[in-house]
């Protein structure tokens, strides 16, 4: 949506016509919501801009097909080692020279993605937070075999789609997660141990550190089974490190099929 917004040609790749429409749907709905605030006096010259951002999206189920034509690739999808490299190794034999690819994940190594393919001055990470239309920050990742020229078209990019992006290594968690799941996992302990209850944590959180949600209503609405899964990614990378020690509650939560939001309970029921 925002690069297509912003005057970019934009194919989204997903795994069937039902879900792109769905998509597609949901883009539309967001779009005309961003309208209402950025054209709330000129209907005309909004109704303008969702013809033409609509205009620079198409969809397709087939990757290998799109990525002849594409000078940046970016996946989101499923968080999982295996998978993402599967599909960067088939992209990798039919993208152009030129194209770079660019993870937008949010705990995985870049360098690890990177090396499933044979372009790796080529591939960095994009990572956006969600949701992206209303959030201004990109974590731009620089492995150690990203060039100079991709580091800076990815810095270029993400300034072209209006987000401000910021420079880190490839390190757990880049900047934004690596000090927030610890802190997640943290207000997990703290209630764990009976010392507030998760209400008086979030409430704290909320009005003493200006956090727009307490950690708990976070994780609901991250996902349990995404927090879980990363921070067992980094205790099997570092399992002498304390901040990423499992969390007995959360994996309790996650076998119990409450997720948070998605699902209607996690630490908080939903209706």
């Amino acid at each position: 949506q925002v690069a297509a917004a912003s005057g970019h040609t934009v194919v989204l790749v997903d795994q069937s016509d039902e879900i792109l429409k769905k998509s597609t749907k949901g883009i539309e709905e967001s779009l005309k919501r961003v309208t209402k605030k950025k054209f709330a006096d000129k209907p005309e010259a909004g109704a303008e801009f969702i013809e033409k951002t609509l205009k620079n999206l198409t969809t397709s189920t087939d990757a290998v097909a799109v990525v002849h034509s594409t000078d940046l690739v970016i996946e989101a999808i499923v968080e999982n080692q295996e998978i993402k490299n599967e599909l960067f190794k088939r992209l990798d034999k039919f993208a152009p020279e030129h194209t770079i690819f660019a993870s937008n994940t949010s705990s995985l190594q870049i360098t690890q993605l990177a090396n499933s393919t044979t372009r790796q001055d080529r591939f960095g990470g994009l990572h956006f937070f969600n949701p992206v239309p209303m959030m201004k920050l990109v974590e731009v990742i620089k492995t150690p075999m990203t060039s100079q020229k991709t580091f800076e078209s990815l810095m270029d990019f993400s300034k072209a789609v209006g987000k401000s992006p910021v420079s880190c290594k490839d390190t757990p968690g880049f900047i934004v997660n690596r000090l927030l799941v610890p802190y997640m996992m943290e207000a997990v302990r703290l209630f764990e141990r009976g010392d507030a209850s998760k209400e008086d944590i979030d409430v704290a959180m909320k009005l003493g550190a200006g956090y727009p949600m307490g950690p708990f209503e976070l994780l609901d609405y991250v996902g349990l089974d995404t927090s879980k899964y990363i921070i067992d990614g980094w205790h099997s990378l570092e399992p002498n490190n304390p901040l990423f020690a499992p969390c007995p509650l959360l994996n309790k939560l996650v076998e119990e099929k409450k997720l948070g939001k998605k699902t209607g309970e996690g630490f908080y029921k939903y209706k």
